[in-house]
């Protein structure tokens, strides 16, 4: 009775321990299948970059179409609407509202009996009669040969974004942009710099290989500043 009963403590044992070593094994193949989905997204990532990266390179030999297609695949946001800017001769007032094909339409558009340019998010977003204008190849071209100046809205429906801008302005402009990109290449990141609209200020941007929420978007912002 005694040997029958330390076998089936010992065939117990072996049973757990069975079990135990499938459990890993389970557990490391899931470590190797997440290794090879980031490579392939890494490799995609590379295969992605080189045709941008010569596209940029080759600069004005490109064709409209190709011009297109860069900016589109750097600034992208939402497809269904874009806002384009305004700016008022005689106040000197600028900025930008959603593109609509109602816009200023007598006795339809919603700001149409103000005069004035000046709009709000909610003025636009509650209209009844908006029709907003999609982001097409043709819009992105006239913006590129300056025959309208266009904007993206980078937050999607779902709170996520392709990229991240950082606004650098007033006197100390230089000195701060100089900190931040120093900054951001001792954590291995090199920021897209350009120069302001006004020339009074730069922007830093990061593009990001897919979307990510919105919040840890800025989140890295903030932090590269502090």
């Amino acid at each position: 009775m005694g040997d029958r009963r330390e076998l089936k403590e010992q065939i117990a044992r072996e049973e757990s321990r069975l079990a135990a070593l499938a459990q890993e094994l389970e557990d490391q193949r899931q470590v190797v299948a997440s290794l090879k989905a980031k490579l392939d997204r890494a490799e995609n990532e590379c295969a992605e970059a080189k045709p941008r990266a010569a596209l940029a390179e080759s600069g004005s030999g490109l064709s409209t179409l190709e011009k297109v297609r860069l900016f589109r695949s750097l600034f992208r946001g939402r497809e269904d609407v874009f806002p384009r800017r305004w700016e008022n001769a005689k106040t000197g007032r600028s900025g930008y509202a959603p593109a609509c094909e109602n816009e200023w339409a007598p006795k339809v558009c919603a700001k149409g009996g103000s005069g004035d340019r000046r709009t709000s998010s909610s003025v636009c977003g509650e209209c009844k009669s908006q029709r907003f204008l999609a982001v097409t190849d043709e819009h992105i071209a006239r913006h590129l040969k300056g025959l309208q100046v266009m904007g993206v809205y980078p937050l999607l429906l779902d709170e996520t974004c392709w990229f991240l801008a950082v606004d650098f302005d007033g006197e100390s402009w230089r000195e701060d942009l100089e900190a931040f990109s120093k900054t951001c290449a001792l954590q291995g990141l090199a920021a897209s710099v350009e120069r302001s609209r006004s020339g009074n200020g730069a922007h830093a941007w990061f593009f990001f290989a897919e979307p990510v929420p919105a919040a840890t978007a800025r989140t890295m912002g903030c932090f590269f500043i502090t």
